[in-house]
């Protein structure tokens, strides 16, 4: 039965508000950054930024720019990190900034890439750190903290003095990386107290064309002040173990209007849910995010799991809805530093409603704690490649909702879908996956979309189609490619390339939805597809029949004389391919292993079950890698080259021995708010099964050990050294190894300790049954090695 769905698209609102908010950039940059009241510009252009968090002192120094250049190449365009301020004087007057603390380095980096940098400054962080990132020398003090208590203030002001230190000449006014500067976070009852950070801030020497803030939970900010900056999670660590799936995360997975997470934090704070009135600083600010959840941590009381295509399914949705800038928490995984005096991981001990992990922080970020690629990476790298290329577009776009739309977040039945329009143009957005409730699928889908300007109604696909359980995707209406107008298409946009003498836009198919491209027969003088057909229909010359993948290239010559490719990639192989410079021009990728671009060198990162990589447009002479000239074949439109075999990783079985077999599960103990707490260290040594794991010598670089386990909580040890946690969740443990102090590891190995679960703990595991013990068991591990392959010109 056919299911039409209509949408007459509403005529833009007038030009946005400007010049009406104190935000300056510096004089004479050669790309001023501004803030209209609904999208932000660079340059005199719509800007549409992506901002991904990773904190530079939860990792190894050494590794910092080779997982920029990840971000980078994941379409991340800014990085943001928290300052966190017991990382760097946790002892009172001894303000480091050595090694995994050297802000000023990573803001270099930061520079050197062409990336943009985002401090969030605190002073309280909050990011699972104890006393949220306040030391407790500070949390001694005779004062109030976060307010304008004068000895609180007198704290502070010293320690934004040191960073401004740190960040000197890093601004825009010095040819800089720092676009923005965060003040606190989650304050949303001091709205003065925020005002005076800024003012200090600005007056230690800390300068950007952006001040912002956290902006979820009704937050009251001092006026024109700060840019609020929203969030989104698909899950919560700090809600109650048996509250279900919170409906603050359920309404993420619809297109709406409303910009406010009220379940963000609600910890710490007051909750009160807004129905669908309009949010207080929509008629001033653009919708722009900070934290949308690119993945989600574990407490030691709720424990949830994170699928990838909940944060795919998200990250679409919120463009949809209208957010003109991506700002994702966390974009990579960490572990907490050791402290000197404690440990440094929020805690019942410190009055926090949560026990986290002594040490992880992999957050299932799209690269976690070792700097390991998630599925999550390649579902958001496919859309910030759409952003690279038409964010100018999108961010003037307004978003429309259809007149039938679900009736309540209960509503599993009515298809989610909007579009984002300029009147003349624009995308159409379609989520139906949710986590926890499968949606169903929509047979007899088509879409009637009228725009007030350009021509009438468009009406797609040209037969009914059926949206899968658990798609979401975007597609494009009335988009100019280089003088054709594609009217509209079954495809997602991806990027453009040029190869040979034409522009090439890719697209990505959706499995299950054949893909159809209708092309403006005004623009076209000639058009060639591989298979399929070409069809007039009206105005337009309908494309249909094509198989998608690397082959499939439809060729146009258009009206004006030019030359355009659409090439449409099947889903899987979408996902594999990124864009970048490499010798000497910007190629198209396509590679199951993780691919960097660093000036004259391509960097391949996988654990070798990648044999080949394919590029568009081929250089002019095989590239070689790891010294090795790679040898070429074609496929499609692409050339793809051989890596050879000698230079594949791979996984071996890792020697696991149990030592000791756990004894009974420790009763629970409560803490803050009646939540469970983590067992005390005194069951690791009494209660704990161990297990001895041999670790080979020599040890490859880039080696992770990934153990198969069961139970409440594991520990690493090399000697007495705590290593490596983890809270069990039903997901591998992966340990970096080569993190280890290396001497000792070869002569003792590693010890593990697992505790069981006790059968009545109030926790929540993803797919527990209810009061089923948990076992404390190691089944195997394995030694996971990543080769990091050199491909350079040949």
């Amino acid at each position: 039965m056919p299911h039409p769905h209509h949408l007459r698209v509403p005529s833009p609102a007038g030009p946005p508000l400007t010049g009406h908010l104190p935000f300056a950039d510096a004089p004479g940059v050669p790309d001023p950054i501004e803030v209209t009241s609904r999208w932000l510009t660079r340059g005199g252009r719509p800007w549409f930024p992506v901002s991904g968090e990773f904190h530079y002192s939860r990792y190894p120094v050494g590794e910092w720019e080779e997982e920029l250049l990840k971000m980078k190449a994941g379409g991340v365009t800014a990085i943001a990190s928290y300052i966190i301020w017991i990382h760097h004087e946790e002892i009172e007057g001894r303000v480091r900034f050595d090694g995994d603390r050297d802000l000023r380095r990573f803001a270099e980096l930061c520079a050197r890439h062409g990336l943009d940098f985002i401090p969030r400054i605190g002073p309280w962080s909050h990011a699972e750190v104890r006393g949220g990132g306040l030391p407790d020398w500070v949390l001694a003090l005779d004062c109030t903290p976060r307010t304008d208590d004068p000895a609180y203030l007198a704290a502070v002001r010293p320690w934004f003095t040191a960073i401004a230190e740190q960040l000197g000449g890093l601004d825009r006014a010095h040819g800089g990386p720092i676009v923005a500067v965060q003040i606190e976070n989650e304050l949303y009852d001091q709205p003065g107290h925020l005002l005076t950070l800024k003012r200090m801030a600005q007056e230690a020497g800390l300068s950007a064309p952006l001040w912002t803030s956290t902006a979820w939970g009704g937050v009251q900010l001092p006026p024109n002040e700060l840019l609020p900056l929203y969030g989104g999670y698909t899950e919560t660590f700090w809600t109650e173990a048996d509250g279900g799936w919170p409906d603050t995360c359920r309404k993420h997975f619809f297109f709406t209007h409303q910009r406010d997470d009220e379940g963000i934090g609600s910890d710490l704070r007051p909750v009160t849910v807004r129905g669908s009135e309009p949010d207080a600083f929509a008629d001033r600010f653009p919708w722009a995010t900070c934290e949308l959840g690119g993945g989600m941590a574990v407490s030691y009381h709720r424990r949830p799991y994170v699928d990838p295509d909940d944060i795919g399914a998200l990250g679409l949705t919120k463009i949809g809805c209208g957010s003109v800038w991506q700002g994702f928490y966390m974009f990579h995984g960490g572990t907490n530093p050791a402290g000197e005096l404690s440990t440094l991981q929020e805690s019942h001990a410190t009055g926090y409603p949560n026990d986290m992990p002594v040490l992880t922080y992999d957050f299932q970020a799209p690269l976690g704690e070792y700097g390991q690629y998630r599925r999550t990476y390649h579902e958001l790298r496919l859309q910030h490649l759409l952003l690279a290329d038409f964010g100018h577009l999108v961010a003037p776009m307004e978003c429309a909702l259809p007149e039938q739309r679900p009736d309540g977040q209960s509503d599993r039945d009515t298809l989610r879908w909007a579009v984002r329009s300029d009147g003349d143009s624009g995308f159409l957005f379609v989520n139906n996956h949710q986590p926890h409730e499968p949606l169903p699928e929509h047979p007899g889908t088509s879409f009637t979309v009228e725009l007030p300007h350009g021509g009438g109604a468009l009406n797609l696909p040209s037969t009914p189609v059926t949206v899968p359980t658990g798609a979401y995707f975007c597609w494009p209406l009335r988009l100019d490619v280089a003088g054709l107008r594609l009217e509209w298409a079954t495809a997602q946009p991806v990027c453009t390339v040029d190869a040979e003498g034409r522009t090439v836009l890719v697209l990505a198919a959706t499995d299950g939805i054949a893909p159809e491209l209708a092309l403006d027969a005004a623009t076209v003088a000639a058009v060639h597809t591989p298979t399929g057909e070409v069809a007039p229909v009206g105005d337009r010359l309908l494309v249909t029949g094509l198989r998608p993948g690397t082959d499939a290239l439809v060729e146009v010559d258009t009206a004006d004389g030019g030359r355009v490719g659409l090439l449409v990639l099947d889903a899987a192989t979408a996902r594999t391919a990124y864009r970048g410079e490499a010798w000497g021009a910007e190629r198209l990728v396509l590679s199951g292993d993780g691919v960097v671009f660093d000036r004259d060198e391509v960097r391949l990162h996988g654990a070798g079950t990648a044999t080949s990589f394919a590029v568009l447009p081929a250089p002019e002479r095989a590239p070689v890698v790891d010294g090795v000239t790679a040898e070429a074949v074609p496929d499609g439109v692409f050339t793809r080259y051989a890596v050879p075999a000698a230079l594949t990783a791979g996984d071996s079985a890792a020697a696991v021995t149990l030592v000791r077999a756990a004894g009974p599960a420790p009763e629970t103990v409560t803490g803050v708010q009646g939540r469970a707490s983590a067992p005390a260290d005194k069951y690791f040594d009494t209660v704990a099964a161990e297990y001895h794991v041999t670790v080979p010598d020599p040890l490859p670089p880039g080696t992770l050990l990934r153990l198969h386990w069961s139970g409440d909580v594991g520990r690493a040890y090399v000697g007495d050294t705590l290593v490596a946690d983890q809270f069990g969740a039903g997901r591998v443990w992966d340990i970096g190894l080569d993190r280890l102090p290396a001497e000792t590891l070869r002569a003792e190995g590693l010890r593990l300790r697992v505790l069981p679960l006790h059968p009545e703990a109030p926790v929540h595991l993803p797919g527990r049954v209810g009061g089923a013990a948990e076992t404390a068991v190691v089944t195997h591990g394995e030694l996971v090695t990543s080769r990091v392959r050199a491909v350079r010109a040949g």
